[in-house]
């Protein structure tokens, strides 16, 4: 790889912007300190443009949220022949569209919290279709991520409130049966879960300031659970994952309950690479420091559609193929 132009995908027009750039400030310095040809990308709606005039031969995705982790940059580079890291188009598409991951992981018998989503003109019936759901609740947007437009209703004014308030953000809110519990995160590379977190809030919620403000959670590693719960939890990690079909690096976030449940919330396909990010602290943990980390989640990336040229070459050598 180090023969190759590295381009680092950063910025974006999602809401997680300010997130993406200083993962890929982190991932460039990491990358160039040992020796690769990175140039940093800035993505906005020009980047058709900008991939064109720019070239790299492989992109590292340090993108978050719409237009970022959703498949739609990724359909971009497979139609420019760019290889790049995390999941296919259809993977990411998937896996940040927490209502359709929800439906794939109930397939996969892989438990989620009781859900249900509404749109803007089903507001007006809100009292109907919550029925006896029961509070407290929790809302967010149906596809974004690090918790923005998200949080927790304990009456019907506070449901429709929160509901407005991500309603803002995509055009369904998805509602959750609250859980108490642990949050628990387990990081993956290729499918294989690395190790399991623990994320102690102060807040009480892990929220987008407890996320990227240093000091404002605690972190325990490997989380404080016994054994056999906790290769349960890795276990179902990679079942999830397998729902979806995501690859290389990944992160599936959990509620720990004190009973004996555990509840997949999401799997997040490009995981943040800041200073305060899980994946880059379960890592650790593993042998990769952040350089290495870096490098292992470029040496995976690719494309997943077959070129025209390489299924023209695949026919031709096919047995039976004219000519042969």
């Amino acid at each position: 790889m180090k023969s190759k132009r590295v381009g680092i995908l950063v910025g974006g027009m999602s809401s997680e912007r300010e997130v993406s750039v200083r993962s890929g400030d982190a991932i460039f310095t990491a990358l160039e300190a040992r020796g690769y040809q990175v140039t940093k990308i800035v993505v906005d709606r020009d980047l058709d443009r900008v991939l064109r005039q720019t070239p790299i031969d492989v992109a590292f995705l340090a993108l978050h949220g719409t237009y970022g982790e959703d498949g739609c940059v990724q359909g971009l580079l497979e139609i420019l022949g760019i290889p790049y890291t995390g999941s296919s188009v259809l993977a990411s598409a998937l896996a940040m569209d927490k209502l359709k991951s929800k439906q794939l992981f109930r397939l996969y018998n892989v438990p989620t919290p009781p859900y249900y989503a509404v749109r803007e003109h089903e507001l007006a019936k809100l009292d109907e279709l919550h029925g006896s759901f029961g509070f407290p609740a929790f809302v967010k947007p149906r596809s974004q991520g690090s918790s923005v437009g998200a949080g927790k209703a304990e009456s019907l004014g506070e449901l429709r409130a929160r509901c407005e308030d991500a309603l803002r953000y995509d055009d369904y809110a998805l509602i959750e049966r609250f859980v108490p519990g642990r949050e628990v995160t387990v990081a993956l590379l290729d499918g294989r879960a690395l190790g399991a977190i623990e994320i102690v809030p102060k807040s009480g919620f892990y929220d987008y300031h407890s996320k990227y403000q240093v000091g404002q959670s605690e972190y325990h590693y490997p989380a404080r659970l016994t054994p056999t719960r906790y290769k349960a939890v890795l276990a179902l990690a990679e079942k999830a994952v397998l729902a979806l079909d995501v690859t290389g690096a990944v992160r599936v976030d959990f509620l720990i309950t004190e009973g004996e449940n555990e509840y997949v919330l999401e799997a997040n396909t490009l995981p943040g690479m800041t200073q305060t990010s899980l994946l880059p602290k379960i890592a650790k943990e593993n042998g990769y420091d952040f350089g290495a980390l870096c490098e292992a989640i470029l040496a995976r990336a690719r494309l997943y559609q077959r070129r025209p040229e390489e299924i023209e070459q695949r026919l031709g050598e096919a047995p039976g193929a004219a000519g042969s």
